[in-house]
């Protein structure tokens, strides 16, 4: 089982390695305010990232967006694909998947904190042929843990010279897509990580 701190504490060393120039953390009232637009609390290990390593700018390819605030963040891209998918009867946008950075051609990494390993997802919505969105959504890494530890092995699909390894685990077809899509989380779930809920993946 990976040791978060000493995980955290990886993610901050890269971080600072590949960029002189990150933003600061944020406190525990800015993340709170985030959760409270959001509507819910974010995974516990990504609450720690923007609290402990920088407000976005480190991670894979075009790197996290920040949590909040003008321009392209976590919070303003979901709410807007959420706006979107409430009602509609072809929803595109999950509840509780909180889009984290994009891959470009509009294509989005998401971070899913209703699950219990915060399940890392892939929004790839080029094969879109109209209907059901299910299609478009696949899961790049069963946890934030791993997902995070394949970013800095440097073994993630995402490497220019990834499909040249046999080993490759590319992402595959995320079989709660449909589900998620159509009906959202239960109220329980909701109430699956309360803000207190993060002392377990919180340091010291």
């Amino acid at each position: 089982m990976t040791d978060i701190d000493d995980l955290v504490r990886r993610v901050a060393i890269r971080a600072a390695s590949d960029s002189k120039d990150l933003p600061d953390p944020l406190g525990d009232a800015q993340i709170a305010e985030a959760e409270g637009q959001l509507g819910f609390a974010l995974h516990p290990l990504l609450a720690r990232l923007y609290g402990e390593v920088a407000d976005g700018g480190f991670g894979p390819d075009y790197r996290l967006l920040p949590l909040f605030g003008s321009g392209s963040s976590v919070v303003g891209e979901y709410l807007t694909r959420r706006k979107a998918s409430v009602g509609a009867d072809h929803p595109q946008w999950p509840e509780g998947v909180v889009p984290i950075l994009t891959w470009g051609c509009a294509m989005y990494a998401g971070v899913d904190c209703f699950s219990g390993d915060g399940q890392v997802l892939l929004f790839e919505p080029n094969p879109y042929g109209g209907g059901s969105w299910e299609q478009c959504w696949f899961l790049d890494s069963s946890s934030l843990e791993a997902w995070l530890e394949t970013w800095l092995a440097g073994t993630g699909w995402f490497e220019e010279d990834a499909f040249e390894r046999d080993d490759l685990d590319e992402p595959r077809p995320w079989d709660r897509a449909a589900s998620r899509l159509m009906s959202g989380a239960s109220a329980d779930v909701h109430c699956h990580w309360s803000f207190a809920g993060r002392s377990a993946l919180r340091g010291p």
